[in-house]
């Protein structure tokens, strides 16, 4: 059987493409009604949301990413909760912990009392600023959607996003997120300064009495129907194999890296980079009208999914080498497969 055949058959009806669109649009609308400009950081926000991924904005202070979080959760109508990290604070701070309670007979009970990680969406605000023992109590949560205290688990509710915000990490006061957590987050956007023009309409909305209300425009059943949609657009081997080269090539000793990845990376990308790639490459390809995502895809959703996934070796950060830049040049080396 042909691709073409293939993708035919498990194509859905022109409608279910159709309110996919007229979804994505809408939440678009009420995010615009807050954020201005950063189209490709509100995509790559609901990429991950819909790819039931997490999410890590980098960018300096007064960008806007604590208000953007703040405006999906409000117009998705999903329970929200923001986690300030800072250095006092404490895994049991994230997750919750034991406590001593008591009936009406005076009887004494240990109870657990949740914390803020038991919501949909989890704001981690400077995630930085925390120190790595308590950074690394998200990990069972990010990837197992799951708390265990106190010998016992508790599940999460879907949907269940972390979306995280992180300074640079040459401000001061600030730590580096493990590589066991950081290659737990499906992007890691990078958000950065707005144009003169959308510095205007920033000023024009917030130096004014004008309030603009946010709509809630998407169910939690309708979220998990996007999410199933999304891992049913077909990926032909040659795709998905073009995936497969990018992270085998992010790697220092595979047949296909670069010169700068071979002088300038320690590690390379785990499998998860390849599983984001292929998932962002769906979602995008329907963000588009199309059912068959595309190597145009997959590039496109390369650097977010591996940017945070390699780890530069002595001579990289010595000479200020960014693993944007190794990426960039990757991906003008690695030639996709010709149509």
């Amino acid at each position: 059987m042909s691709e073409a055949q293939t993708r035919s058959d498990k194509a859905p009806p022109r409608e279910a493409l159709q309110a996919f669109q007229r979804d994505l649009n809408a939440v678009r609308t009420e995010l615009g009604k807050v954020i201005v400009g950063q189209r490709d950081i509100l995509d790559g926000v609901l990429t991950c949301l819909f790819a039931g991924g997490h999410c890590l904005l980098e960018g300096v202070p007064g960008l806007g990413k604590t208000m953007l979080v703040r405006t999906l959760a409000r117009a998705l109508d999903l329970q929200f909760a923001r986690i300030q990290f800072t250095p006092d604070l404490m895994p049991a701070d994230i997750l919750g912990t034991q406590v001593i309670a008591e009936d009406e007979r005076g009887a004494k009970r240990f109870e657990f009392q949740k914390g803020p990680i038991f919501s949909h969406i989890v704001l981690a605000d400077e995630i930085n600023r925390a120190t790595p023992k308590t950074q690394s109590a998200l990990l069972e949560a990010m990837q197992e959607h799951s708390v265990t205290v106190a010998k016992k688990t508790h599940t999460l509710e879907q949907p269940f996003i972390v979306l995280a915000t992180q300074n640079p990490l040459e401000m001061e006061g600030t730590y580096p997120l493990p590589e066991a957590q950081l290659d737990r987050f499906l992007f890691k956007l990078q958000v950065l300064f707005p144009a003169k023009e959308e510095l205007h309409t920033i000023l024009d909305r917030t130096t004014t009495g004008e309030e603009l209300e946010v709509q809630k425009v998407l169910t939690r059943g309708r979220i998990a129907e996007l999410k199933t949609l999304a891992r049913e657009v077909p990926v032909a081997r040659s795709v998905q194999d073009y995936a497969v080269r990018l992270l085998l090539a992010s790697h220092p000793e595979g047949s296909e890296a670069s010169p700068r990845v071979k002088q300038y990376v320690r590690f390379g990308s785990s499998p998860r980079g390849a599983q984001a790639m292929l998932l962002a490459a769906k979602i995008r390809a329907l963000m588009d009208g199309r059912f068959a995502a595309s190597t145009e895809d997959v590039r496109q959703s390369a650097m977010p999914s591996l940017r945070h996934r390699m780890i530069l070796n002595f001579e990289g950060e010595a000479e200020g080498v960014t693993t944007d830049s190794v990426l960039q040049e990757l991906l003008v080396e690695l030639k996709p497969p010709k149509a």
